[in-house]
């Protein structure tokens, strides 16, 4: 059997503004997909620091409906 994961790891970018804009496709507090949010429990470190790779690209949610 594995153990467990340490408790610490790639932390969650969640900031609990949790609304998806439809415009996006975006959550607008942490600029996931909603397929990145459902995911995110079953990823590992890799994963999801390639997700917060993908976050860095992304306009802040001000600024994502200025290049739409």
């Amino acid at each position: 059997m594995k153990p467990p994961p340490p408790p610490f790891g790639v932390p969650s970018p969640c900031i609990n503004v949790c609304r998806m804009d439809p415009a996006t496709g975006w959550c607008v507090g942490c600029r996931r997909t909603i397929d990145e949010i459902a995911s995110w429990a079953r990823m590992n470190d890799a994963e999801r620091r390639a997700v917060w790779r993908q976050l860095e690209m992304r306009p802040p949610a001000s600024a994502a409906k200025e290049h739409l």
